[in-house]
């Protein structure tokens, strides 16, 4: 090769090749670490609502013997839960207003 614009031409085409495998690798490399990603991020998610399921579910039975037993007995149960539903209603009517409050100085 003794021409330098033959052998600067081959020397492109080596150059330009190189770069298209190294992209080609790092491109495979990106979405293999993308679709990684993306499946942890769907476990995890996965995990946490059947987490947040089972939590729910178990506070519901819990909640379904407290009651049964508040009913059944005229213990502390009953008075402590009727406590707890007139605090709840009282929060409730507290937010009400301050949310009517909040639309009426909003206009």
């Amino acid at each position: 090769m003794s021409n330098p614009l033959v052998q600067a031409f081959f020397v492109g085409r080596a150059a330009a090749e190189v770069i298209n495998e190294r992209l080609q690798v790092a491109l495979t490399d990106a979405l293999s670490e993308l679709g990684k990603f993306d499946s942890e991020a769907k476990e995890k998610l996965h995990q946490f609502t059947e987490e947040v399921i089972a939590r729910a579910n178990k506070a519901a039975e819990a909640a379904e013997t407290g009651i049964n037993v508040g009913n059944s007995s005229s213990g502390s149960n009953s008075v402590d839960l009727q406590t707890e539903i007139d605090e709840l209603r009282a929060e409730i009517a507290l937010l009400r207003t301050e949310l009517q409050k909040y639309r009426n100085t909003a206009k």
